[in-house]
């Protein structure tokens, strides 16, 4: 396993002897991932990693998460609901722990405009607290969709992914009805994770988008510091110190989340998708997708839609 990132290949490798609902052999780069479980088997003391993967968890014993660098104490029912990118590590103090957990790559998030607003929202932000506790009455609608998100993967139903997908939603629907956006950020707010949160909130107020005549208008670490009003420089520092990645990396990886939702979900031509995320020519919307997924992106848009029929 890396020491600075785990992926789901490693993660279904270090549980080999669980059994889940779904595959867990074929993850590879680029195909949309779920699975979910019970959490019966973790009275351990994970690594110390970031994660190439979503995981939501319902804790339900005593632990210590160590959440890039700061040490939270888990001693009631809780959401555990980290930033990829941000490294964290969890050590069971309880002999006994319960509850459930899900997980799943960016392609299954990028698969359906009904995740869109999560990706807006304080969810799985850097900047956010990782660790929500749950009353009595949001653990009880916790476990009942972590429950029918189960029952679901183990049945037979034919729309079972859809289904999945809706409770997962409302899942996340439930956090943030549940806990105002100022109760999922961090109690205390440094100036390089308000810089952050800036950051992301006008990546993501870019998106989606809804017509190739409104391109985007920001593609360039340089085009966001000069609306933050920073040195490009500064803004580069604190994306790489607080994320492990550079900001035109976050950037590039953003624009390739919308270009795969834009050729899955529109009939847009392969040029007016390119022009849309600022490529003024298709050739080089070609280069770029074909560089960051191996694929061109009509071959994507063929086999990635059979493949979802």
């Amino acid at each position: 396993m890396s020491e600075q990132l785990e992926t789901l290949t490693d993660f279904y490798r270090e549980r080999s002897y669980i059994q889940f609902p779904f595959s867990t052999t074929d993850v590879g780069k680029g195909k949309s991932h779920f699975n979910v479980n019970a959490r019966k088997y973790c009275n351990f003391k994970t690594p110390y990693n970031r994660r190439d993967f979503y995981k939501i968890t319902l804790i339900l014993g005593v632990g210590e998460i160590n959440y890039n660098g700061h040490t939270t104490l888990v001693d009631r029912p809780a959401l555990l609901i980290p930033c990829p990118s941000v490294p964290y590590s969890w050590n069971s103090i309880s002999a006994e722990q319960d509850g459930y957990y899900c997980l799943f790559n960016q392609e299954f998030f990028n698969e359906h405009y009904q995740f869109d607003i999560f990706k807006r929202s304080p969810l799985f932000k850097a900047w956010s607290e990782p660790v929500i506790f749950l009353d009595d009455k949001l653990l009880a609608l916790v476990k009942i969709y972590f429950e029918q998100m189960l029952e679901m993967a183990h049945g037979d139903y034919t729309f079972k992914y859809e289904a999945i997908r809706n409770l997962l939603c409302l899942l996340m629907h439930a956090l943030l009805v549940d806990k105002p956006a100022a109760s999922l950020s961090s109690g205390e707010v440094s100036a390089s994770s308000r810089l952050l949160r800036s950051f992301d909130e006008l990546l993501h107020q870019q998106f989606p988008l809804d017509s190739p005549e409104n391109p985007l208008t920001m593609r360039s670490a340089a085009d966001f510091a000069k609306a933050l009003n920073v040195h490009v420089n500064h803004l580069n520092y604190v994306i790489k110190s607080i994320t492990g990645n550079t900001t035109t990396a976050i950037i590039k990886n953003r624009i390739l989340e919308e270009a795969k939702t834009l050729l899955l979900n529109t009939q847009w031509d392969i040029s007016e998708v390119g022009y849309c995320l600022g490529f003024e020519e298709p050739a080089h919307f070609n280069n770029f997708f074909k560089k960051s997924t191996g694929t061109t992106p009509l071959h994507y848009r063929q086999t990635t839609r059979i493949a979802l029929i």
